[in-house]
């Protein structure tokens, strides 16, 4: 009888709106942006990873989150690095010392190798992992949204912008999936080459496959009608463009006067209401010359508020700690010390896992239920 009930309550799978993943995504890779506490940026990841393999599905977009870790890594790895060459001796614990380069008086105050503390390596891998987190959650959103019905959701003013950044959002899941495929091939035909004898192998056919998809593409964006201005004037498009334009480098200005509590007033809540209504003069402008018919819109239920309340509520928990108790998110340097968790910003990260239970599993693949359709009828 438990499990019944459990059944009935469950969710039915279905694919989420796009926006709600983006923005739960971006809550938190804001949450993640104001603190360098290690034990915080790596909860980031882990529920970033987490709520990803739990809700991806078996698109080729979503295929593209490893390359987003694997990227994170060498930011890591490069903050740290940068460090070591250009100023590893800003600290009192030494770690080690390499033989320093010296530089003509041109370049007073940079220093190439010497002494490399402990403090500006931590302050690298702290500013590197930050960095990481943030672009680990856009990768997220990235593997779960789905890009052809997010450009579906776009309004009217940004046809033709949301065209570009769908199809430049789909070139990195597009190339993993042809090397999955082109290395694929390779094995069933037993070639056993690695490292660059593999390479000239796999690179050129995904090259020529990334071509070919490009022109494929192009062709059936122009016989849709894609990138025609039709009869609308001249000076209407350049109205519509400034007014979108405009108000979205207000509200990212508005944005970061509100986060910045050192930037003057104006740059707050006036410019991000500014920007909040040129933007939307400008949607309501834009979407006059634009018609479009949509088939089956996709529409916000309890799983997609639920999932971009948790992101917001994240980013607002962690900005809520900046003003309540913001010494254990940025761990102290200088003297070194433990990074220390309070209940607070902890809340805040583990807020974000809330997909993971609550939002509707993805759909099933065909492959996989066709077997429970022949477990059924047997």
């Amino acid at each position: 009888m438990t499990a019944v009930l459990r059944a009935a309550t469950r969710p039915l799978p279905r694919a989420l709106h796009p926006g709600a993943w983006w923005l739960w995504a971006l809550g938190l890779a804001a949450a993640a942006s104001r603190t360098t506490n290690p034990v915080l940026l790596a909860l980031v990841l882990a529920v970033a990873g987490l709520v990803v393999v739990r809700r991806r599905t078996d698109a080729p977009w979503a295929l593209s989150f490893r390359m987003y870790l694997l990227f994170g890594a060498v930011i890591v790895v490069m903050r740290v690095v940068f460090r070591v060459v250009f100023g590893g001796g800003g600290g009192e614990t030494v770690l080690v010392t390499l033989p320093e380069i010296p530089l003509p008086e041109a370049a007073a105050g940079i220093r190439l190798l010497g002494p490399v503390a402990a403090e500006e390596v931590l302050g690298g891998f702290y500013a590197g992992l930050q960095l990481a987190a943030m672009v680990v959650c856009v990768g997220a959103a990235n593997a779960l949204a789905n890009p052809k019905r997010m450009l579906k959701a776009m309004p009217g003013a940004l046809y033709e912008v949301g065209t570009s950044v769908v199809v430049a959002l789909t070139v990195a899941p597009q190339l993993v999936e042809s090397v999955h495929r082109v290395r694929r091939a390779r094995r069933l035909r037993g070639a056993r080459e690695k490292g660059r004898g593999a390479l000239r192998g796999i690179v050129i056919p995904v090259l020529e496959d990334a071509l070919n998809r490009s022109l494929a593409l192009a062709a059936a964006m122009a016989s849709r009608g894609y990138g025609r201005t039709g009869t609308v004037a001249g000076k209407a498009r350049l109205a519509v463009g400034i007014l979108v334009l405009g108000g979205l480098l207000g509200i990212a200005a508005g944005l970061y006067g509100l986060l910045d509590s050192s930037a003057p007033r104006y740059l707050g809540l006036p410019l991000l209401l500014t920007g909040v209504a040129a933007g939307v003069a400008g949607f309501a402008l834009g979407g006059r010359r634009v018609r479009r018919s949509g088939y089956r819109p996709d529409r916000w239920r309890a799983g997609e508020l639920l999932t971009a309340a948790s992101g917001l509520a994240a980013a607002a928990l962690m900005y809520l700690s900046t003003r309540v108790d913001p010494a254990d998110l940025y761990p102290s340097l200088t003297p070194l010390a433990w990074p220390e968790v309070s209940p607070l910003p902890l809340l805040a990260v583990l807020t974000g896992l809330l997909p993971a239970v609550l939002s509707p599993p993805p759909p099933l693949a065909p492959s996989a239920s066709v077997p429970q359709l022949q477990g059924a009828s047997a």
